[in-house]
């Protein structure tokens, strides 16, 4: 399968080296606006370089392009590689308005094209293991999740703030976790640092049969951490991101009951912590191996257009009550 790059920055130049390890794929190209990027890459990885990428779609004729070029330019680009007959995958978040992620899911369904939007975040090992235990019911009712993604400023990132530009991430984590919608949503947000967007935000998401998200960002935190929990009946679960690790914090008093008398817990308290044994492995190859996967067997792609569009009305939604100070309903 002819693969190609489009955006060999910081996140596209893994996509390429990723593609140039693949059983049964073949980097043909990668394109970028800096001319020496473009050589760079493509010489460390097999390719041809180009500097338009039109002109690269045209004579490559790629079976799949992944897209890592900056949010404003996700449309006009993935439409492009769209109507050129190529499968696609776009980095987070698909687009930059609701109104351009859904020409983009438009035209692949016209087209008969895949389009896959890059929610890495799922691919993490750890994360897999915790949806297999919370699609097994080992937490019973599910009361709360919570998402931190804190550090850092990234000097990268130009174009969006904090929330277009990280929750995403986590906004599809809970979807995908919780497997239901928010209905309603409140979000505190402010500019500290820089300047231009927003760099700091808390949110509250409610979801169906009571459960309650809750969302921290910034760029503020001069430490890396990135970790999800999810508490219920049971105990609760912690995913730490960055080192691919589960853990288990049991509730002692649900431990001594039955699975049919836990309706009537009244308490908790302290019972055993369980670290999970999780293979570790780079959550971005385990990403493009489905996207790959999906269509070399004729399968719809793990992480849709539509999921793309929704996490990304829903980080809309989060700019938008931070803005105005009120509760919004989705």
């Amino acid at each position: 399968m002819k693969v190609a790059v489009i955006g060999v920055g910081s996140m596209g130049v893994h996509h390429a080296r990723i593609f140039s390890e693949l059983p049964g794929t073949e980097l043909v190209a990668v394109a970028d606006t800096e001319p020496r990027r473009a050589e760079a890459v493509a010489t460390r990885y097999g390719a041809r370089p180009y500097t338009d990428y039109r002109q690269m779609l045209e004579k490559e004729r790629p079976d799949a392009v992944s897209i890592a070029v900056p949010t404003a330019l996700h449309e006009p680009v993935g439409l492009d590689a769209l109507e050129s007959g190529a499968h696609v995958l776009i980095e987070k978040p698909i687009a930059a308005t609701p109104e351009g992620a859904q020409r983009l899911i438009d035209q692949a369904r016209e087209l008969g094209q895949q389009l896959m939007v890059g929610h890495v975040v799922r691919f993490n090992p750890a994360m897999q293991a915790l949806k297999q235990k919370l699609e097994a019911g080992e937490l019973g009712r599910v009361f709360q999740i919570f998402c931190r993604r804190i550090g850092p400023f990234p000097a990268r990132v130009r174009d969006v703030g904090v929330v277009i530009d990280l929750a995403p991430h986590d906004l599809d984590v809970m979807r995908f976790l919780l497997g239901s919608e928010p209905f309603r949503i409140y979000a505190e947000m402010e500019r500290r640092i820089h300047t231009e967007h927003e760099d700091l935000l808390w949110g509250v998401l409610r979801f169906p049969e009571g459960i309650v998200g809750i969302l921290e960002l910034n760029w503020l935190t001069p430490v890396k951490i990135r970790e999800t929990l999810i508490l219920g009946e049971r105990g609760m679960f912690r995913v730490d991101d960055l080192n691919q690790d589960l853990y288990f914090y049991e509730n002692g008093q649900a431990a001594e009951l039955s699975w049919s008398t836990l309706q009537t817990l009244r308490g908790v308290n302290e019972g055993c912590m369980i670290r999970y044994p999780i293979q570790r492995y780079e959550p971005l190859k385990a990403e493009l191996e489905a996207f790959i996967g999906a269509l070399r067997d004729g399968k719809p792609v793990p992480v849709s257009g539509e999921d793309g569009l929704a996490a990304l009305r829903l980080a809309l939604a989060l700019v938008k009550s931070g803005e105005i100070r009120q509760v919004v309903s989705l």
